[in-house]
Order: C-alpha cells, then sequence, then structure tokens
C-alpha cells in the first residue's frame, strides 16, 4: 500500500507539518502615530533572524527590527529628524543613509530589508518623489518618497558566522519555520515516496508540471514561462 509523499503530507497541515503559532506571534509594522516612542524590550523571535524591539507610542505596541545600537529604555522618534533608529519616511531621508525595514507601498508596515545585518543604502532622487535603493543584494529598486522606513543597520550581523555544529540544532531551528529539513533528492526516493523515485528510469529529464497538478504531481518545473530553447 502506498502513502502520501511528503509534499502532500505537508500540504494537508497535519500535527507533523504545522508550523508553531509561537514563531509569528510578533507581525511587524509601523504604527499610525508620530512623535517619541519607547522601546519596552529586545526579543528574540523563532520566526524572525534578527532580534525584535517592541515599542509603545500612545497606547499603541508595534514590533519592528532592532537596530544596532538599540537600548531597552531608551526612546526613538517616528516622524523626527534622520537619527539612527528613527521612523521617517523616504523623501525626508539624506542620500547615502542605512536604512530597513522598507515598505514595499505607503502604509504597508515594512516588506524589505529585516533580516539580520542587513541594511539599504539611498543612493538617488528621481522624479515624481520617485528614489533609487540600493539592496543588500547589490541590486537596485525604486519606490516611493512616502514609503517609510527605519534608519540604521538591522542587528545580529555574523549570525551565518557560526555553524550549526549538531544537526539538532539545525532541526529543531527549521521545525520552528515548517521548513522541509533534511531534503533529500527526489531521484534517491522509492516509487512511492515521488514521481521521480525508483531505481529505473534515472535518465534525469526536466519534467513540465501541469498548472492544475495536485500535490504529490506538482514537482519539476512549475508553470514555466516558456519551454524549449531559446531562440537567437
Amino acid at each position: 500500500m502506498g502513502k502520501r509523499i511528503i509534499s502532500q503530507a505537508r500540504g494537508h497541515g497535519s500535527l507533523s507539518y504545522q508550523v508553531r503559532k509561537r514563531a509569528y506571534i510578533y507581525k511587524i509594522k509601523y504604527p499610525m502615530h508620530e512623535g517619541e516612542a519607547k522601546i519596552l524590550d529586545i526579543l528574540h523571535s523563532a520566526g524572525h533572524s534578527a532580534p525584535l524591539l517592541k515599542l509603545h507610542i500612545k497606547n499603541e505596541i508595534f514590533y519592528i527590527p532592532a537596530f544596532v545600537g538599540a537600548v531597552a529604555g531608551e526612546t526613538i522618534v517616528i516622524g523626527g529628524e534622520p537619527k539612527t533608529g528613527n521612523i521617517l519616511m523616504l523623501k525626508n531621508v539624506p542620500l547615502q543613509s542605512k536604512v530597513f525595514n522598507v515598505e514595499l507601498s505607503p502604509g504597508d508596515g515594512g516588506k524589505m530589508v529585516r533580516a539580520a545585518g542587513m541594511s539599504a543604502t539611498l543612493i538617488k532622487k528621481l522624479e515624481n518623489n520617485k528614489f533609487l535603493l540600493l539592496m543588500p543584494n547589490k541590486k537596485e529598486i525604486i519606490t516611493s518618497g512616502d514609503c517609510r522606513v527605519a534608519l540604521g543597520v538591522i542587528a545580529g550581523e555574523g549570525r551565518l558566522a557560526k555553524p550549526f555544529i549538531k544537526a539538532g540544532k539545525k532541526f529543531y531551528k527549521m521545525k520552528a519555520r515548517n521548513k522541509l529539513w533534511p531534503r533529500s533528492s527526489a531521484v534517491k526516493m522509492n516509487a512511492i515516496d515521488h514521481p521521480f523515485g525508483s531505481g529505473r528510469g534515472k535518465r534525469i529529464k526536466s519534467k513540465i508540471a501541469k498548472r492544475n497538478a495536485p500535490p504529490g504531481a506538482r514537482v519539476g518545473h512549475i508553470r514555466p514561462r516558456r519551454t524549449g530553447r531559446a531562440k537567437k
């Protein structure tokens, strides 16, 4: 008798493949108010690579990634002068400033540059209230000057310098975020575990999955934009 392959079992959402709800109880966002916000605490979150700041402003609690130099008990200013830790619109930030937790569209609370040790650089002002940002991966993006950012560099740089050492530590780290680990090559599996499995037919060719294929058959190239050899 066969059994569900791993991708089917994960999609079914049994207890074995459910993410820990506690890992995602902290939602990163910016508040609706302006003024001084007090840093209540610096927290660890299993769902984020960087430590988080718990801030309070006018009866509102919000969380953002911690910046280098953040201290519990101090304050930051929302909409104030350009200073490390402060939150303000991109159009009010000086050129060559390091920023993080960048909004993709005004008011979304910050969607980009949120990992430990990361920061983007504001490099150019364009027309129509548009600004050019140099991202951590050295790519340039254009965003609105009304998008809010936090000034500084996110804490936790060097996170990848320390190895996991033991497989057990890596297991619990990946389990906290419901990541599939360890990953095994599909052609090394048995036939009942994956469509690519079994000892026969290992002359591997790329497989195009149907757009409406169910979990389990949805393997290989998922909805490719085009197939075949590119014409020059």
